[in-house]
């Protein structure tokens, strides 16, 4: 049965200061950029518009430094309907900024992130504490690493004890703690992450599936790696499935491709959506967000993804529950 999703994100805010380049630089040389912008950012606030645009209703936890870049940041979540009651602000330390370095070049874009993480990493048990009573009306929680490992799974604890799902981005990497892995409902490292959560390669199918296997094995319900132009690769308890990545044009941008995976896909099966309808969703979504430049900037509405789906010959029947007020 299909219901209009309510999620909770518990996580990052980032000021991204972006420039292009025709090339990255080496060790110890200068290149002249082609371009500059600054842009709202951080995982967990790229999730949380996402699963917004997307349909769901959204309410945020985390905290912000008491600067302009902080204001600018709740801002941008406001704008697209995220509820930020529970963001902190902090007197003590200034808003995290990521520097983004982006290499265009005919072959295409890729992109090179320096996060300095402020107040994301200030979050306490106490800015926390008063979700506790709140998490049983969520049908999902989205958590990352670029907030303290220890309020991830104090986040994760309270929801698994009120039976709600919980969707863990494993970035960046870090040694995730066997109380938080027991609370996860999925996990969606991309194959980079996911080398190293593992220690295997990223570099054969054979290869991937045994990463699959290595991270269900830690005690997650379902692990999801994210392939880039591949696609996404699937282990529930009804074995792998691959789900194609959706070419919608020229990638420009892919710095929140996998926020707006994550936040598509957390938005569908919260919604009750199927694992198979919901990675093409997902797809779809992350498929237009790389035509566009920015990290929030790029992030579609529900009617574009719908739109793309339509055309690409998927079955957009079970995502009407979305388009309801």
């Amino acid at each position: 049965m299909y219901k209009k999703p309510k999620i909770l994100v518990v996580g990052s805010f980032v000021m991204d200061l972006i420039i292009s380049a025709r090339r990255f630089p080496s060790a110890g040389e200068s290149v002249f950029g082609t371009g500059f912008a600054t842009a709202p950012g951080g995982k967990g606030a790229n999730q949380a518009i996402q699963a917004s645009r997307l349909g769901a209703k959204v309410v945020m936890a985390g905290k912000v430094g008491s600067d302009d870049f902080g204001r600018a940041l709740i801002n941008s979540a406001v704008q697209s309907g995220v509820d930020t009651r529970y963001v902190a602000v902090s007197n003590n330390v200034p808003s995290a900024v990521g520097n983004v370095q982006l290499e265009v070049s005919p072959e295409g874009t890729q992109n090179r992130i320096i996060v300095y993480p402020g107040a994301n990493m200030e979050i306490t048990k106490e800015d926390i504490l008063p979700l506790k009573e709140e998490i049983q009306s969520f049908d999902m929680v989205i958590l990352q690493n670029e907030i303290p490992m220890e309020i991830n799974t104090l986040v994760a604890s309270f929801a698994k004890e009120a039976g709600v799902k919980v969707m863990l981005n494993p970035a960046p990497t870090a040694k995730l703690p066997v109380e938080l892995l027991s609370c996860l409902t999925y996990i969606t490292p991309n194959e980079h992450e996911a080398e190293d959560l593992t220690g295997i390669p990223a570099d054969s199918e054979k290869n991937i599936e045994k990463q699959l296997y290595a991270i269900k094995n830690t005690g997650v319900k379902n692990a999801i790696i994210t392939l880039g132009k591949r696609g996404a690769a699937f282990l529930g308890d009804g074995g792998i499935c691959y789900s194609p990545s959706v070419d919608w044009g020229k990638t420009v941008d892919p710095t929140a491709a996998g926020d707006s995976f994550i936040g598509a896909f957390s938005t569908a099966v919260a919604a009750g959506i199927s694992v198979t309808n919901a990675l093409r969703f997902a797809n779809a979504a992350a498929g237009i967000s790389v035509t566009r430049m920015g990290a929030q900037t790029s992030l579609p509405a529900l009617e574009e993804v719908l739109s793309v789906m339509k055309v690409k010959g998927f079955d957009i029947e079970p995502f009407n529950i979305l388009l309801t007020k």
